[in-house]
């Protein structure tokens, strides 16, 4: 039994923000209906590389009841209302105003229904001179200035993975919490916004700060960190890339006596303190890879570990799959076919233990039509 077992929970959506805090929601026990156009979630189609499946997809949306609808129809927009009577929490990622416009605007829904939360998100938020801008994870990743701070010196990056969609949902579900544990007590629900570049600028609050106040905005430095040193990634004897973080005094000392064989080296004026290791990072960085390219790295990191320094290796996604600390649960597709899912990086004691399946479009639309039937 899940700690949302028993919660209901409609979610207009598409992509993978607002899909990443219902998926949340499912893996808690709650029950997910997905509202899908005749086409369906355009994320079915990024890819077909899970047995056919998209990858991004069959992430998203397990444990989910998927109900073709056309919110415009008469009949499905008198369905949904019925559906929204019973719900918990409703939430979209329409553009702006165009959930109000079909008559589902948060304000609406929650006057006639005063306990659902509901939930909001957007590229930019509900106003501002960008409210109307179309938003996608890459594009907030540049806008909010993260790709700035992400790459090689020679260039900005992109975050490889989807991280502004992904912030999003985590802020948006554990809001919707918050309102849940508040209307238990109150009895009554909460309108709830979250944007795109509102929660990537939440993260970029330090790099932010730095240049306001300190007039100097991080640096990119690659596999390294903009702060600290050494704190980066330097070539062994076979090739491979350990990547080290030294975080204090003692770690330093260790580092130089015990892994560099120098242990004078923690003494030297050039190094002799973390702002001086920043300032003269090329010179530090040259004496730790003299060593390193020395050693192969399964030898270093045996090293590493032994003298409790903080270490990783550079890994390839083929080094994630064979890695001894990955975790995967079982999750059914729509073939049937049965896959290994990354497991929920949350494990409470108790709780659910498995995945639902990924729905196959509109599988439960029958169901659904007919348990919240006008009759």
């Amino acid at each position: 039994m899940g700690a949302l077992d028993g919660l209901l929970v409609v979610s207009l959506e598409q992509a993978v923000a607002a899909p990443y805090c219902t998926m949340r929601f499912a893996d808690a026990g709650a029950r997910v209906i997905k509202l899908e156009r005749a086409e369906g979630d355009f994320a079915r189609r990024y890819d077909a590389l899970v047995m056919g499946e998209s990858a991004y997809f069959v992430w998203l949306n397990r444990g989910k009841e998927s109900l073709i609808v056309d919110i415009k129809d008469p009949g499905d927009s008198a369905l949904l209302h019925r559906i929204l009577s019973k719900a918990d929490v409703f939430i979209q990622n329409l553009a702006p105003g165009a959930a109000a416009r079909a008559g589902f605007g948060s304000q609406a829904l929650r006057s006639e229904h005063p306990r659902l939360i509901t939930i909001d998100i957007t590229g930019y938020g509900e106003d501002g001179p960008y409210r109307d801008m179309k938003a996608y994870d890459l594009l907030v990743q540049a806008e909010s200035g993260l790709a700035s701070v992400t790459g090689s010196p020679e260039a900005p990056g992109r975050v490889g993975v989807s991280v502004v969609d992904i912030a999003t949902g985590l802020y948006a579900y554990s809001a919707a919490l918050e309102a849940l544990v508040e209307r238990g007590r109150t009895g009554v629900g909460k309108a709830i916004q979250a944007s795109l570049f509102d929660s990537m600028a939440d993260w970029m609050t330090v790099p932010y700060l730095q240049r306001r106040y300190g007039g100097k905005a991080p640096k990119r430095v690659g596999l390294a960190h903009p702060s600290i040193a050494p704190y980066g990634a330097f070539p062994c004897a076979d090739g491979e890339l350990i990547l080290i973080s030294i975080q204090n005094e003692r770690e330093w000392r260790t580092l130089c006596a015990e892994i560099l064989g120098d242990a004078g080296l923690a003494a030297d004026p050039r190094f002799d303190d973390p702002t001086k290791r920043v300032q003269n990072r090329a010179e530090l960085d040259a004496v730790i890879e003299t060593v390193f390219t020395k050693i192969d790295s399964a030898d270093l990191a045996q090293r590493l570990r032994s003298a409790s320094i903080a270490f990783g290796r550079v890994n390839t996604v083929d080094g994630l799959i064979d890695h001894p600390q990955l975790r995967t649960q079982p999750v059914d597709l729509p073939s049937g076919a049965e896959i290994a899912l990354i497991a929920s990086p949350i494990r409470v004691e108790g709780g659910p233990t498995g995945f639902g399946p990924v729905p196959p479009l509109g599988e439960h639309s029958d169901a659904i039509r007919k348990e919240f039937s006008a009759e």
